[in-house]
């Protein structure tokens, strides 16, 4: 079920746009889906009204918590359980964010990353990625959300251009506190200044190097990431949102002093912010984060080189909850007890 279903449904029952519109608002707001008890110029259609509790129960099906992992910052990561059975992550983040999944699972493959270890499963639809911030509003207030989660958003761009379309004309959420992440894909660059809502946009860069890049994103799109920087650039231009670059920082294979400079000569009076992420450990992967004192001389060259840098830690990283981790260990969990199950 996509936005675009409700809106033919409730059609379909006879409701009027300003209907739909009230409707939406006030699911993307976590309130109850009101109909009888509404003033009698703004009920809906008898039909309408009768549809309503059914309606708010599929809605409520599409995402649940299965289970809460607060950490020492103030986030909590959600284990989020599908209609079918499967699972996807979101975090509550310090400050009124959200990050959200956009598939289960993803195509991309960062050799860094334990998301795309069983690759892409399914896309979700755009009611299970708005049905998400829907969650985490029951939580807690969310005023900012980031597609930062499982997936790939470019790999399910109709998805999720409706569910930004969705949260930026209903839930109230500015349009650059809406924040498309992508490894960088050329369909997002030609499509995204184009939507009715025009998020800001983060880009996974990680490297100057092609070929490194490559290695560490296998299945991105092979552009050039000084190429990435001029389309990115431009949407920046268009949009008056900086580009939120996210590098993730892997001890010996992008802190050099080289890597740096390259970075510094690349981003060289463009409309940016550079997020340098400390990697966040997962067991078997076979990277480590660079030092405290390491990653702070890389700030102070940066700024130094006139490029604004800021590190970003992984929420949740005291309890071993980075993207993925979550889903993996109750993954692994489930087959261990159908393992003992059988025996």
């Amino acid at each position: 079920m996509r936005i675009e279903d409700i809106r033919r449904r409730l059609a379909g029952l006879g409701a009027k746009p300003g209907h739909t519109d009230r409707l939406l608002r006030a699911w993307t707001h976590a309130r109850p889906l009101r109909g009888e008890d509404e003033d009698a110029d703004r009920r809906p259609p008898a039909p309408v009204c009768a549809a309503l509790p059914a309606l708010a129960a599929e809605l409520a099906a599409l995402a649940r918590i299965r289970s809460t992992h607060a950490a020492e910052d103030g986030s909590a990561r959600l284990l989020v359980e599908l209609a079918d059975g499967q699972t996807v992550e979101s975090v509550l983040l310090p400050r009124d964010g959200l990050c959200v999944s956009t598939q289960v699972g993803c195509a991309v493959g960062c050799s860094f990353c334990m998301t795309g270890r069983d690759g892409l499963l399914r896309q979700l639809t755009s009611t299970e990625i708005v049905a998400q911030v829907v969650l985490g509003r029951s939580q807690r207030p969310v005023k900012k959300v980031v597609f930062m989660g499982m997936g790939e958003p470019a790999h399910n761009l109709d998805n999720v251009m409706e569910a930004i379309a969705t949260l930026g004309g209903y839930a109230n959420i500015g349009h650059k506190n809406l924040v498309f992440s992508t490894v960088g894909d050329r369909r997002v660059f030609e499509r995204l200044p184009l939507g009715p809502v025009k998020p800001a946009l983060a880009l996974s860069l990680h490297t100057t190097d092609a070929e490194r890049r490559r290695q560490l994103l296998p299945k991105a799109p092979a552009i050039e990431p000084a190429e990435l920087v001029a389309l990115a650039e431009d949407y920046a231009r268009k949009t008056g949102y900086p580009i939120q670059y996210q590098w993730t920082l892997l001890e010996g294979v992008n802190d050099s002093d080289e890597e740096m400079a390259r970075l510094a000569d690349l981003l060289a009076g463009k409309y940016a912010v550079m997020n340098l992420i400390p990697y966040n450990s997962n067991e078997g992967m076979g990277y480590r984060r660079p030092s405290a004192d390491r990653i702070a001389t890389i700030i102070r060259y940066l700024h130094g080189r006139g490029i604004l840098a800021k590190p970003r830690q992984s929420a949740g990283q005291d309890i071993d909850g980075g993207c993925g981790q979550l889903r993996a260990r109750a993954g692994l969990a489930q087959r261990q007890s159908a393992s003992q199950r059988t025996r």
